[in-house]
């Protein structure tokens, strides 16, 4: 059975979303998903379903969410090779991922040209933008408590959900889950962690 990992928006991070873990895995199971892991506390559920649509699985997701917490949990899917591919990407040269943080950012669609041009001009003399698929890679040469850019122009300029996982906790859940099946590249994920 195919295995996929969902990135929820905005679970755990204060506001009234806090949700248990276990309430989380329940409602994957109650979708008659096998195999349901949650990977820390933050948003990330690892399961196995009968189809490989990630679309129809998102938006299965989403309504069941939106119907056990009473609010709206945007989903991204991806299949396990998917995000192998992700956490193998290397937009950023080593020297410079060595002295700073990488954020993914996961989107439900590829950016258009033009977007992704907008995104790259996103950039400062601490941030660095680069798309690929429908992730946005953001290296971060100042430790997220002392930089001065926000997620605002980001999300303006997207106008869009998104949500974001640290290039490391996306390595993790890819070692653990995608290396498995043997999904993950011979170059390995290691490099972030």
């Amino acid at each position: 059975m195919p295995r996929f990992i969902a990135f929820l928006r905005a679970i755990n991070v204060g506001g009234g979303r806090t949700v248990k873990m276990e309430s989380l895995r329940q409602v994957f199971k109650s979708l008659g998903f096998s195999g349901v892991e949650t990977f820390i506390a933050s948003g990330n559920v690892v399961f196995e379903a009968t189809t490989e649509n990630t679309k129809t699985l998102e938006g299965k997701i989403e309504e069941s969410l939106r119907e056990a917490l009473g609010y709206e949990v945007v989903t991204f899917v991806r299949t396990e090779a998917e995000l192998a591919q992700v956490a193998d990407y290397r937009p950023f040269q080593q020297s410079e991922v060595d002295v700073a943080e990488v954020n993914i950012i996961f989107l439900k669609d590829p950016l258009d040209e033009a977007l992704r041009q907008n995104v790259v001009a996103l950039r400062t003399a601490t941030d660095e933008f680069h798309t690929h698929g429908c992730e946005i890679y953001w290296l971060r040469r100042k430790k997220q408590d002392t930089s001065t850019f926000s997620t605002a122009p980001l999300a303006s300029t997207l106008g869009r959900p998104f949500t974001i996982r640290s290039a490391k906790t996306v390595s993790r859940i890819a070692v653990k889950y995608a290396s498995a099946k043997g999904a993950v590249p011979p170059s390995s994920v290691l490099c972030y962690m």
